[in-house]
C-alpha cells in the first residue's frame, strides 16, 4: 500500500508544481495577462483527460504484463524533454492569435511528461485494485488530490521566493526521473501481485457497467465546478483584487472538496451543504454582479466568494463521490470526470471569449448550476424533500434557486446599458463609457479594463488635448514635460497606450512611439479617444510585447521611455526586471530617463524599481501626488530612474531625493522575482 501511496502522491505533486512553473516561465512572452494562465489550465484540463483515457485503454485493452511494458516505455520516452525549458522559437511575433501558440509551446515543452503523469492516478488505482481486491482504491484519489493541493500550497510562499526558475526546472526535473523509476518499480510489483489477485476465492463477480445517464452524470457534475474554477479565478484577478497568482485560492479550494468528499464519506454533510447552497448562489450572484463601489471591502468580497465557492463544489463533487462505481469501473469514472472538467474548461477558456463580448460566462455559469440543483432536486427524494414538490422545504429550496435564475436574467440585461462600447478578446474584456453629454464641457469618456480606469478624456472639442486620471501636470511624467526646452524636439517612447492621454503633451516636432500588446485597445483609443488624433507631434503604434519588440530593434534614442503597461492593476512582472531596466536604457539617449508608473492598490512596486535601478549603476526618484479636488487627477506614484541625479536638479523635482536603498528585497530579475514580498 504505501508504495502505490508514495506513487500516487508524488506524481501529483509534481503534476501541480509544473503548473505555475511553466506558466511563470512563459508569462513574459505573452504579455504577462491573466489570461496566461486560463490557457494553461485549459491545456493541463486537456492533458488530463488524454491522461485518463489512456489509463482507462490499456487497463480494459491490454494484458498487466503489456500494460507495464508501455508505460515504462512511455515513461523513459518522457525523460528526453527534461530539462524542461521552453524553446526561444516559441516567442511571438505578434499578439494576434496567442492561444494557438501557449498550447503548442507547452505541449512541446512538458506534453509528454505531463501526461505521463496525469496517467498516474486512475493506473495505481487500477493495479491497486487488481492487486488487493476487496480493499478501495478511492483513498488514493483523495491522497492525489492532497499531493496537488500542497504542491500549489508551497509554490508562493516557499519555492518561488527561495529559488530562480533555473533552480526550479533543474529540481522538477531531476524529482520526475525519480517518479518515472519509481511508477515502474511500483508497475512491476503490481504485476507480480496479479496471479494471486486473480485466484482470490473471495473476488466478487464482474459488475455490470455504469450505463449511459450514470456517465452523462458524472460529465455534468465534474464540467459545473471546472467552468466555475475558471471563470471565477479570472474575476478576481480582473474585477476584485488583481493580485498575481491569486487563482491558487480557488483552485486550492477545488482541490481540497476533492479530497473530503473522496477521502471519506463523513466530509460530506449532504443535507448542511445542500441547505447552503442556495445561499451561496445568491450570495456569489450579487456580488459577481457589483461594482467595487457596492462591494463589502476587499477581504470581505474575498472570503464571501471563496466560501460560497467551497460550498458550491462540495456539493457537487460530494454527489460525484457518491455515484462512484465499483473499482472495476474506475478508470472510465475518472474519465468521465477529466471530460467534464476539459468541457467546462473549455467552454471558459476558448469558447466565451469568442461568443460574449463582455465577461459574463461567471454569471451564466451560475444559472447553470442553478438549473441543474433544482433538477436534482426534483428528483432525488433522499435529499429530505420526500419527493413532494409542494412540501415547504422543496417550495424554500426551489424559491431560492428561482430568485437566483431571476435575479441573474435581469442584471444581465442591464451589464452594458451604461456602456458605448464592449468588447473582449485573449487580453480581456475592454468597455468605454460616457459621462455626461459629448459637447458639456465636464463630459468625458473613460477605458475600462475590468474595475480599472486605463485613461479618460475630456470630450467636448476644447477640452480634448487635457491630460486627466493618472497622467496630470505635477506626476512623474508631467514633471519631465515641465522642465523641457521649448525649442528642443523629443523622441518618447511609451509602453502601453490605453487612451494615449500621453499624447496629449506632445509638440510640434516631436515623436512618440508607442509599444501596445492588445490590438483590440489601439483600435479603441483610434475609434473613441482623441489624443492620437489630436496629437500635434507625430504618433506611431508598434503592436506587441513591449519587451521582445525593443530587444529586436536597434537603439531608438529616446529622450523619455514611460512603462506604463498595465494588465488590469497589475505590471507584467518582465517589464520590471533588471534586464528590462538594462534593454531600457539601451534606447534611450545619453542623459535620458526612464519614468515607470506603479500605481497600485495591492502590490507596492517601488522597492523592485529602486533594486533594478541600484543593480544596473543608476538613481531612482519616486513621485507621488494626491488625488486633485476637482476629481480631474488621481493620486499617482511614478519611479523616475536616470544615469545620475543631473535631470532631477530641476525646479519641477526640488525637494525630492534618491530612493533609499532596500536590502530586504532581492533584485528581480528574468530568472528570480517574489510578488508576495511586495504585497501591500
Amino acid at each position: 500500500m504505501l508504495l502505490y501511496a508514495v506513487t500516487v502522491f508524488l506524481s501529483a505533486f509534481l503534476l501541480f508544481q509544473v503548473q505555475p512553473l511553466i506558466a511563470k516561465m512563459i508569462l513574459p512572452w505573452f504579455g504577462g495577462t491573466a489570461a496566461v494562465w486560463a490557457t494553461c489550465l485549459l491545456f493541463f484540463q486537456a492533458a488530463l483527460l488524454g491522461g485518463y483515457f489512456y489509463s482507462h485503454f490499456i487497463v480494459n485493452r491490454l494484458s498487466p504484463k503489456r500494460q507495464h511494458l508501455l508505460h515504462t516505455a512511455l515513461l523513459v520516452l518522457a525523460l528526453a524533454f527534461m530539462p524542461i525549458v521552453p524553446s526561444p522559437w516559441w516567442k511571438p511575433d505578434s499578439p494576434d492569435a496567442p492561444i494557438p501558440r501557449i498550447l503548442g509551446l507547452l505541449a512541446a515543452t512538458v506534453g509528454l511528461p505531463y501526461f505521463m503523469l496525469s496517467t498516474t492516478g486512475p493506473l495505481i488505482q487500477a493495479w491497486f485494485a487488481r492487486s488487493y481486491p476487496g480493499r478501495s482504491p478511492y483513498r488514493l484519489y483523495a491522497l492525489s488530490n492532497l499531493g496537488s493541493m500542497l504542491a500549489l500550497l508551497t509554490y508562493p510562499p516557499l519555492i518561488e521566493p527561495l529559488m530562480t526558475l533555473s533552480a526550479q526546472t533543474w529540481m522538477w526535473s531531476g524529482s520526475f526521473i525519480v517518479f518515472a523509476g519509481l511508477c515502474s518499480f511500483t508497475g512491476w510489483r503490481a504485476l507480480r501481485a496479479v496471479p494471486a489477485a486473480e485466484d482470490d476465492p473471495a473476488g466478487a463477480p464482474p459488475t455490470p457497467a455504469p450505463g449511459l445517464m450514470a456517465k452523462l452524470h458524472w460529465v455534468i457534475l465534474a464540467a459545473c465546478p471546472s467552468m466555475l474554477l475558471l471563470s471565477l479565478t479570472t474575476h478576481l484577478t480582473t474585477d476584485v483584487a488583481p493580485i498575481p497568482f491569486l487563482w491558487v485560492l480557488p483552485l486550492a479550494l477545488y482541490l481540497l472538496t476533492f479530497i473530503l468528499c473522496f477521502d471519506a464519506e463523513g466530509w460530506y454533510r449532504r443535507k448542511v451543504f445542500w441547505a447552503l447552497s442556495p445561499i451561496a448562489l445568491g450570495a456569489l450572484s450579487y456580488l459577481v454582479l457589483q461594482g467595487p463601489s457596492n462591494r463589502p471591502g476587499i477581504r470581505t468580497t474575498i472570503a464571501i466568494l471563496a466560501a460560497g465557492f467551497f460550498s458550491l463544489v462540495m456539493v457537487f463533487h460530494g454527489e460525484l463521490a457518491r455515484r462512484k462505481p465499483e473499482p472495476a469501473h474506475l478508470t472510465g469514472y475518472f474519465l468521465m470526470i477529466s471530460a467534464g472538467g476539459a468541457a467546462g474548461g473549455l467552454f471558459v477558456a476558448l469558447i466565451a471569449p469568442l461568443v460574449f463580448p463582455a465577461m459574463i460566462e461567471l454569471p451564466i455559469t451560475l444559472g447553470l448550476m442553478t438549473i441543474v440543483l433544482t433538477l436534482m432536486v426534483s428528483r432525488d427524494a433522499s435529499l429530505g424533500m420526500g419527493g413532494d414538490l409542494l412540501g415547504w422545504k422543496s417550495i424554500g429550496v426551489l424559491s431560492l434557486c428561482s430568485a437566483v435564475l431571476g435575479y441573474l436574467g435581469s442584471e444581465l440585461k442591464t451589464i452594458n446599458e451604461d456602456s458605448i462600447l464592449v468588447q473582449r478578446n485573449f487580453y480581456g474584456e475592454l468597455r468605454v463609457r460616457q459621462h455626461g453629454n459629448v459637447y458639456d464641457m465636464d463630459g468625458y469618456r473613460t477605458l475600462m479594463h475590468g474595475t480599472i480606469n486605463h485613461g479618460e478624456q475630456y470630450t467636448h472639442p476644447a477640452r480634448r488635448r487635457e491630460v486627466s486620471t493618472y497622467y496630470c501636470e505635477d506626476t512623474g511624467f508631467g514633471r519631465l514635460m515641465a522642465d523641457r526646452n521649448i525649442a528642443q524636439m523629443q523622441r518618447v517612447g511609451i509602453v502601453g497606450l490605453g487612451t494615449g492621454n500621453l499624447a496629449g503633451y506632445s509638440r510640434l516636432g516631436d515623436f512618440y512611439r508607442f509599444y501596445e500588446i492588445n490590438p483590440l485597445v489601439e483600435k479603441i483609443a483610434n475609434d473613441y479617444f482623441w489624443y492620437l488624433k489630436n496629437s500635434e507631434g507625430a504618433t506611431d503604434v508598434v503592436l506587441g510585447d513591449a519587451r521582445l519588440t525593443l530587444e529586436k530593434q536597434p537603439p531608438q534614442n529616446f529622450d523619455i521611455l514611460a512603462v506604463d503597461a498595465f494588465s488590469s492593476d497589475a505590471i507584467p512582472v518582465h517589464l520590471l526586471t533588471k534586464e528590462a531596466i538594462e534593454l531600457y536604457f539601451r534606447h534611450l539617449k545619453k542623459g535620458g530617463v526612464l519614468v515607470v508608473h506603479i500605481s497600485n492598490r495591492f502590490i507596492d512596486l517601488a522597492p523592485v524599481l529602486e533594486r533594478a535601478a541600484t543593480a544596473t549603476g543608476r538613481v531612482a526618484v519616486e513621485v507621488e501626488t494626491d488625488d486633485s479636488d476637482d476629481g480631474r487627477c488621481y493620486g499617482t506614484t511614478w519611479i523616475v530612474v536616470a544615469d545620475s541625479m543631473t535631470p532631477f536638479e530641476t525646479k519641477s523635482f526640488a525637494g525630492l531625493k534618491k530612493m533609499e536603498p532596500n536590502p530586504w528585497l532581492k533584485v528581480w530579475t528574468d530568472d528570480f522575482s517574489n510578488i508576495y514580498k511586495v504585497l501591500k
